[in-house]
């Protein structure tokens, strides 16, 4: 009899199960934030827990404990240096549940899943054209001179696009008029 051996099983056979929690561990790690149903969120919140918990503790130990459930050198590391070293003041509540709403297709509640602490990205700098640096010129007597260079300024040019002879149609397919035909106003959810 099974009494008191209830867990989200989310309809898998054990190692399909284990290896769907396993999966959204590792996408948690590397993403940081993922969208998922809430069920399986919830299934994976308690591994997620444990492994931001080992990584605090950031011993060869909890490593190889890491390792196991990972599976992989990259993401273990990713775990112990930058994901443990943010949550060192944290005992709990590493990951939260923001719910998305339900899904068309079959109507299941999605959610976002993610650390409560984020880092962010940092945008890059645009690329500018190279600076060049003032040369000097000797003059007559041997004293040096530095001569400014104004900087290359490279606009953007305009982009121009080319539009078909106004005689001519542009050519559409067969099926791209059949998809016309059966598009509904509905199906633009």
């Amino acid at each position: 009899m099974r009494h008191a051996k209830k867990r989200l099983q989310l309809n898998r056979f054990t190692s399909w199960h284990d290896a769907t929690i396993k999966s959204l561990a590792r996408s948690l790690i590397l993403a940081q934030s993922i969208k998922t149903t809430l069920h399986r969120a919830k299934a994976a919140h308690q591994m997620v827990e444990k492994l931001i918990t080992l990584a605090k503790t950031n011993t060869l130990f909890a490593r190889r404990q890491a390792q196991k459930l990972l599976g992989e050198h990259k993401l273990v590391n990713l775990l112990f240096n930058e994901i443990g070293p943010r949550f060192s003041k944290r005992s709990s509540g590493f990951t939260r549940i923001i719910p998305l709403g339900k899904r068309r297709g079959d109507n299941a509640e999605m959610v976002i899943f993610e650390l409560t602490e984020i880092k962010k990205k940092e945008a890059k700098a645009p690329k500018h054209a190279k600076e060049i640096k003032p040369h000097s010129v000797q003059d007559e007597q041997g004293q040096a001179e530095e001569k400014n260079v104004e900087e290359a300024k490279v606009e953007p040019k305009p982009v121009v696009k080319e539009h078909p002879a106004k005689g001519k149609k542009p050519q559409t397919k067969f099926i791209s008029g059949i998809r016309s035909i059966f598009k509904k106003k509905s199906d633009s959810l």
